[in-house]
């Protein structure tokens, strides 16, 4: 007999409901976590007087009580919902070009039209007819990967779900300051509109707008824990501290994984929430399937990213932040700040979180929490010297300033904790290859209409969640894990 019916490696998003679900679903389940907390990029640290969230820039997915398709729905199952306190932004972000334009988009469809004509005037029949698209794209790609039919859905999907984002904006609209504003969510991604996929980021908008964004009363750790919690009372067992060093097999079969205490651990399924490349390099008893190794090789890891933690000595009003999201941009070209993201040239481009303008109870009184996050390559980092290595990143982090201050002046004299995260430092504390906390590169290539298979392992019992095997972000990452636990489940059932 198995020590567990299943065995999860990692406790990030895609972990902690992967483990909840298979618990509650009938399933004897040992979650393991190499890190003595759990939540991956969904934690929290605390420097001085101030809790500094890890990750979190805007929760998708949430909606109100009873929205159908939403993640509230999820969390609701897993006995997680009422036990967190979710806080709504007002706006979706105020997108800044120094100099260019300064336009803050409502989180609904037509006080986002509105915005847009007063900012670009002559625009909004044509924002309606964009809206519209992103509407009925959005819809039709859900139904068609929930199973619905080729010849019953709409050929709209067909036309333009793979087009570049750039080329439909190209399209629909000639003011390129209105382009460059409709594309801003480009970097919750990863690449710029002239690679991703238009039903990609028409996702994202779409679940912004329609299930608006939000934050976590006591930020993402909340919601970690609260998931191990479910888990926990559900009868899961979780190992904090401890690593999986493989993931044995017997006749090519997946069978149970040995701990870094020398431990073997045996379950019927084991599931990983761990990336692609580091599942597959902990294999032993079995050689990797050359699909696998074709899959991988024809893959590029994604980009990770350079943050930048402050705890103010300054209320949000007084420092000028009037949404909770703002992302500034040195100019229009996106192309040419994708490619400075694989130097060490002067951040372009960063999305500054103020967790205080709807406050999450991270500042203190008369203070505020703002993070600053620029996407960034760990090539440039892995080159560096170790002893050049902390004068680099906190005279990039002034780069990541300079920037800010041309939307928000007077950011510097305020500060009073800093803390500073490169790619290096992702790569230590995720584990994953480059950093990279997106998975695999967001293009065409890694959608659902080619990469489905990614959610099996062809390695049998062997199950794979999280980033790695699809979209990236904490929406995506929650949904895929309780979604691979369920096909455990349903086989478990049918067998």
């Amino acid at each position: 007999m198995n020590d567990y019916d299943a065995i999860v490696i990692g406790a990030g998003n895609a972990g902690l409901t992967a483990a909840a679900t298979l618990q509650r679903g009938g399933a004897r389940t040992l979650l393991v976590e190499r890190h003595t907390v759990p939540g991956g990029c969904a934690t929290s640290f605390r420097r001085g007087r101030f809790e500094f969230e890890v990750a979190l820039h805007q929760l998708s997915g949430i909606g109100a009580p009873g929205q159908a398709f939403s993640l509230r729905e999820l969390l609701t199952r897993l006995d997680v919902a009422d036990r967190l306190e979710f806080v709504e932004e007002r706006d979706l972000y105020r997108a800044v070009v120094p100099g260019v334009y300064d336009v803050t988009l409502p989180a609904d469809w037509a006080g986002a039209a509105d915005a847009l004509e007063a900012a670009f005037p002559g625009n909004r029949s044509r924002v309606e007819r964009f809206f519209e698209l992103v509407r009925t794209v959005t819809f039709w790609q859900v139904a068609a990967r929930g199973g619905t039919p080729g010849e019953q859905v709409d050929p709209v999907l067909f036309r333009q779900a793979l087009r570049p984002y750039k080329d439909v904006l190209d399209e629909h609209f000639d003011d390129e300051r209105l382009k460059c504003v409709l594309g801003t969510y480009w970097g919750y991604l990863g690449l710029p509109p002239s690679r991703l996929p238009f039903q990609d980021l028409a996702l994202v908008l779409f679940a912004y707008f329609e299930f608006k964004p939000w934050h976590i009363r006591g930020g993402s750790q909340m919601m970690s824990r609260a998931l191990l919690d479910s888990f926990l009372r559900a009868g899961g067992e979780v190992r904090l501290g401890t690593a999986v060093d493989a993931v044995l097999t017997r006749h090519g079969r997946a069978v149970g994984v040995r701990l870094d205490t020398g431990d073997e651990v045996s379950a019927a399924d084991v599931v990983s929430n761990a990336s692609l490349p580091t599942t597959y390099g902990m294999l032993e008893g079995t050689s990797l399937p050359p699909a696998v190794a074709r899959d991988l090789g024809s893959r590029r890891v994604g980009v990770s990213g350079f943050v930048l933690h402050m705890g103010l000595d300054a209320t949000p009003e007084v420092l000028g932040f009037t949404t909770s999201t703002t992302f500034v941009n040195a100019d229009l070209d996106d192309d040419r700040t994708f490619a400075s993201m694989r130097t060490r040239q002067p951040a372009r481009s960063i999305v500054a979180s103020s967790y205080d303008v709807e406050p999450i109870g991270f500042a203190p009184a008369g203070a505020s929490h703002v993070s600053l996050m620029t996407l960034q390559y760990a090539d440039a980092w892995q080159a560096l010297p170790p002893q050049d290595y902390a004068r680099a990143k906190f005279a990039y982090a002034e780069t990541l300033l300079d920037l800010l201050e041309k939307a928000t002046p007077g950011v510097r004299d305020a500060i009073e904790e800093v803390d500073v995260a490169t790619p290096l430092t992702m790569m230590r504390y995720l584990g994953h290859p480059g950093g990279a906390f997106y998975g695999y590169e967001q293009d065409a290539t890694e959608g659902w209409l080619f990469r489905d298979s990614d959610r099996e392992s062809h390695v049998p019992g062997l199950h794979l969640a999280g980033a790695w095997t699809g979209m990236g972000g904490f929406q995506p990452t929650l949904t895929a894990g309780a979604d691979a636990a369920r096909r455990v489940l349903e086989t478990t059932a049918a067998a």
